[in-house]
């Protein structure tokens, strides 16, 4: 989830809407920024209603590139349109930072962010916090002191990294947490992972030294071989995984190929990888002029969990399905919109 920690959304833009997206993405380019398509789903109020000190406000939306981002940003864009906001679809910005600046020079309004990539990236901290709640506090605090940037309430969902095996193998194996590795045979502890998490302290080599295990000789840690350590772009580690080209891959953990696929995600025991809860992000002075928008969030921010995200990205990425409509199609199920 940071700033290289891209997954390839599967984008299907509809009908005219094409055109008016490309035509938008040639205007953005100066400025870094990429358009999404510009459809947005009808829909009317449902326990979501219109509100009207925001009837009429122009608001503008942003996302990351990545097929969650995606849905996500369309459940705000349709969320505001709902709520009665005239609402510019900015979703689908590439990379991380650049969703960041837009937020915090006021090209975009609002998008959902992650706590630790906050931390981590922005707020430029090297030591995670374990505590959940925690860590949305204290991103929560520095981010409206230091930034000008809002943090309404976390959801649930928590996109952090993960090691999966398919399940065949994990039953062979006997594994179902992190904690098990350690007592494999060498030969079987063989990896999938991309280069960015194979680098990072907390990624690939500090997994593997909380739990027991070294990429290098010395410190009574069990050694990996070099050779175990397959790296390969994200998405090919899933299929990679899944094919037997190594027994553990690196995943995150509302990816719906993860059930798709049938992989096994391997519990964190000792809560090893940071906390990357889901929250909207609002330029400080949107929200002073509209603090009614956490009202518009409050209720679907509760509903995100990985289990509905998982359900909702391998909708995306495994039977190809619009981000719009799938987001459009979960806000009606929940009785957000009709």
């Amino acid at each position: 989830m940071f700033v290289t920690r891209s997954q390839q959304a599967r984008w299907r833009r509809a009908g005219l809407a094409l055109l008016a997206a490309a035509a938008l993405t040639a205007i953005m380019a100066g400025c870094g920024l990429k358009a999404a398509s510009q459809f947005i789903p009808p829909a009317e109020a449902g326990t979501v209603k219109p509100i009207p000190a925001l009837d009429g406000v122009e608001l503008t939306v942003g996302s990351k590139d990545f097929t969650e981002q995606l849905i996500l940003g369309k459940i705000a864009v349709i969320l505001l349109d709902v709520a009665g906001a005239t609402v510019t679809d900015n979703t689908n910005i590439q990379g991380s930072n650049a969703a960041r600046k837009a937020l915090e020079g006021g090209s975009i309004d609002l998008y959902w962010e992650y706590t630790g990539t906050s931390w981590i990236s922005y707020n430029t901290h090297t030591k995670p916090i374990k505590n959940q709640q925690r860590q949305w506090q204290v991103v929560h605090d520095e981010d409206i002191k230091e930034n000008g940037v809002k943090w309404l309430p976390a959801a649930d969902l928590n996109n952090t990294y993960a090691l999966a095996v398919r399940e065949e193998e994990a039953k062979n194996l006997d594994v179902q947490k992190l904690s098990d590795l350690e007592g494999l045979d060498t030969s079987d502890l063989t990896f999938c992972v991309e280069s960015e998490f194979a680098n990072r302290d907390d990624g690939f080599p500090g997994m593997l030294e909380t739990y027991g295990m070294s990429l290098k000789q010395g410190g009574g840690k069990k050694v990996i071989p070099s050779g175990n350590v397959r790296n390969m772009e994200t998405g090919v580690v899933y299929t990679a995984t899944d094919k037997g080209t190594c027994n553990f891959g690196e995943v995150f953990t509302t990816d719906g190929r993860i059930k798709g696929l049938g992989l096994r995600v391997l519990e964190d025991d000792k809560q090893f990888f940071p906390n990357y809860n889901v929250a909207v992000t609002i330029n400080e002075e949107t929200y002073k002029q509209h603090p009614q928008l956490a009202q518009v969030f409050e209720g679907v921010t509760n509903e995100l969990t990985n289990d509905e995200m998982a359900v909702l990205t391998s909708q995306v990425d495994m039977e190809g399905a619009d981000p719009a409509i799938v987001a459009r199609d979960w806000l009606k199920e929940k009785g957000f919109v009709t």
